[in-house]
């Protein structure tokens, strides 16, 4: 079996990283409501043509991408947690998992199935350790809050790209910031679950170490 504290508190520090990112672009999108949009117009002025970027714009642009390397290195250490927990259950249970090992990555970008095969590869985890128990609810918690998130256009990243974000804060603010809440409680909600299966899991391993 694999050691999984390390894992656990890199993919924690990276959810926290990624939470201070997300909330940082949602002060943002504050400011460029609170500004207005320039009588220029957006940025993107159509047809192929964007006016140059003003002060407060330019920075948004380095926040976004800042968030956007930010979140890519907490997508790979949370799954590469997800990738340990999931090898240990296997081992502990005795059973293989539900999804195969493409699952993992893939689950997370094929239409359809990304609404319920990340949660049910995380449940598996659990699940086949302990058939006793209920799943702890923060598992929910999580999955909830990220399918809000996506259905608000923000999952990981926007739909839309940057220029037409800036012209969504100046013309619509608050469904960015309601999306920008639920996708920081997400991550919230996750750097709880990854200490709460990561804490379950490790006892059980301890408990069955002085047998091994």
């Amino acid at each position: 079996m694999r050691p999984v504290r390390g894992a656990a508190r890199c993919a924690i520090a990276a959810l926290a990283l990624a939470a201070v990112a997300l909330a940082a672009r949602a002060v943002w999108h504050l400011r460029l409501s609170v500004a207005g949009e320039p009588a220029s117009g957006p940025p993107d002025q159509g047809g192929g043509v964007h006016r140059p970027l003003n002060a407060l714009e330019d920075s948004y642009h380095l926040v976004a991408s800042v968030g956007s390397a930010v979140t890519a290195v907490c997508v790979l250490a949370f799954l590469f947690w997800l990738d340990q927990v999931r090898d240990n259950a296997k081992a502990l249970s005795g059973t293989a998992p539900r999804y195969g090992y493409p699952w993992l990555w893939l689950g997370w970008i094929v239409p359809v199935v990304n609404l319920w095969i990340p949660r049910g590869v995380v449940a598996d985890v659990h699940r086949s350790v302990f058939p006793e128990r209920r799943l702890p609810a923060v598992v929910n918690w999580w999955w909830g809050l990220w399918l809000a998130g996506l259905a608000g256009g923000v999952g990981i990243i926007y739909a839309d790209d940057t220029d037409e974000v800036i012209a969504r804060a100046y013309s619509e603010v608050l469904p960015l910031l309601a999306a920008d809440l639920v996708i920081v409680a997400a991550a919230v909600a996750a750097a709880l679950m990854v200490h709460t299966l990561t804490t379950a899991q490790q006892q059980r391993m301890d408990e069955l170490a002085p047998v091994a």
